[in-house]
């Protein structure tokens, strides 16, 4: 089904007037003048009006942008509960002695999530149900229901639930292409969870900040995004999930993130745009998987300048038979512009890729070049995939301080590839050096959690997407894993 079909962005709503305030006269005296009962009557009457008149043009003032959006979006806010169940390892032989075989730990979580089809299609963030065993989707008002998950997707943090009700609440969609800088935000979610008796979401507002951010982990933060609204309308623990709402009263985003010293909000939130996770929904309800596109590069940083700034990417790698390959692009070229992004990085580069599906067109502006290249984008070809089935070939050793210090890097925690064969280099593109400091969603900060996400895929199949730290610049590369 179209996209258009199944999530409907509502019409915009009217604008509401003020009541032009009414000119009340009590007629023209003169200085000699005696007012009648009548006209005493009148003057009453006027200043009543006058009153009245007056109270409507307060009320009409409260009754803001941000009041009417959030009316119309706040009914299709919901709180997202999770319980996780994981098994509980003993630590110790005393732990292994008393623990009964198989034991369990329980846990709760909590995020928000949003309505977007009458068929009860939730769109909510992936970390927010991640590892959950059981989920329980809370209206505003109160009413439960239990949520099965219908796909989700770790590298954007997107995650897609469906509910069965009636008369289900719906948020009109819009759009983050052609954001304004500085317009309205409003973010709407429910940041206390569980904290309060209550399932009513909280709203707060702000302004769109920036648009097309991309943000890299930092020893607190978790994961990379790419191509972020950001915005400073408060976001706390829990938002996750919500919504973030234009002045019009149509969603624009998905909260996601905050970066903050505090653990609370400092101005600084993140939303992932509507359209990405739209998207994700129309693939996982369509075809039952992601179907990003594939082009056949790979992309470095380019040099720096003399501040350390730098613009456009040089392609490190081409692909034979890929896209890239038949519209004639070459290793050393310097890619600009994508789509009409402009790139300054590899995680510009990675944000395009994000977005592109298989059969999407895609413009690129090459450094010296006069015209602009196009190429269809292809799905990504199971035949040329790397498919690592032993991780033998790589040594992996934890970042410490030192080794932070002593090798120059940023990153203070991950996974340093020590050693690596010469045949998993060409499969992977992973090198010596390299520095992994995320899988996927799954944040590696030492060697040990490295192993841990490749011994939970046992038996599985699938992409995995590696970010990674080479020469103090940040990298991806896919693997195709069959384990």
């Amino acid at each position: 089904m179209p996209q258009a079909q199944r999530f409907k962005r509502g019409p915009t709503p009217p604008r509401l007037l003020l009541p032009a305030l009414a000119a009340i006269t009590a007629g023209a005296c003169g200085p000699s003048a005696v007012l009648s009962q009548a006209d005493t009557s009148s003057v009453d009457q006027a200043s009543e009006l006058s009153q009245i008149s007056s109270s409507q043009m307060i009320d009409e003032s409260r009754r803001t942008a941000i009041v009417r959006a959030a009316a119309r979006v706040a009914p299709a806010v919901v709180s997202v509960n999770v319980m996780r169940t994981r098994r509980v390892r003993p630590r110790t032989m005393w732990e292994s002695m008393i623990l009964p075989p198989g034991a369990q730990q329980r846990s709760t979580g909590f995020g928000s999530g949003v309505i977007v089809s009458e068929d009860g299609i939730v769109i909510t963030n992936d970390h927010v149900i991640t590892g959950a065993s059981e989920i329980k989707i809370t209206l505003p008002g109160g009413r439960d229901f239990n949520a099965e998950i219908v796909g989700t997707d770790p590298v954007a943090d997107i995650a897609i639930l469906r509910i069965t009700g009636d008369d289900l609440p719906v948020a009109p969609v819009g759009t983050a292409k052609g954001l304004l800088i500085g317009e309205w935000a409003i973010a709407i979610g429910n940041p206390l969870g569980n904290y309060v008796a209550d399932s009513e979401p909280t709203v707060t507002a702000g302004v769109i900040s920036a648009v097309d951010r991309n943000i890299a982990p930092s020893s607190e933060d978790e994961g990379f995004y790419f191509g972020m609204i950001q915005t400073d309308a408060s976001i706390n623990p829990g938002n996750s999930g919500g919504a973030l709402v234009n002045a019009q009263g149509d969603v624009i985003g998905v909260n996601a993130s905050i970066i903050s010293r505090s653990g609370g909000s400092e101005g600084l939130g993140f939303a992932i745009p509507i359209d990405r996770a739209l998207q994700i929904a129309d693939d996982f309800l369509e075809h039952g998987e992601i179907r990003r596109a594939w082009v056949g590069i790979d992309v470095e940083p380019a040099e720096a300048d003399a501040w350390g700034r730098t613009r456009g990417v040089r392609i490190s790698r081409v692909t034979e038979g890929s896209p890239a390959d038949e519209a004639a692009l070459q290793r050393g070229d310097m890619l600009l512009r994508a789509n009409g992004r402009p790139l300054s990085g590899p995680l510009d580069w990675e944000g395009v890729l994000l977005d592109l599906r298989a059969g999407n067109g895609l413009e690129l502006s090459v450094q010296g070049q006069s015209r602009t290249i196009e190429m269809e984008a292809m799905q990504f070809p199971s035949s040329i995939a790397a498919r690592v089935t032993l991780f033998q070939d790589i040594e992996l050793i934890t970042v410490s301080s030192q080794i932070q210090g002593e090798l120059g890097l940023s990153s203070e925690s991950g996974a340093l590839i020590a050693d690596i064969s010469t045949e998993l280099t060409s499969r992977t593109r992973l090198q010596m050096g390299d520095v992994i400091i995320q899988m996927n969603r799954t944040r590696i900060r030492s060697a040990e959690d490295a192993a841990s996400f490749f011994e939970e895929l046992t038996g599985q199949q699938g992409r995995i997407v590696v970010y990674l730290e080479r020469d103090n610049s940040y990298y991806t590369t896919s693997l195709s894993w069959r384990g």
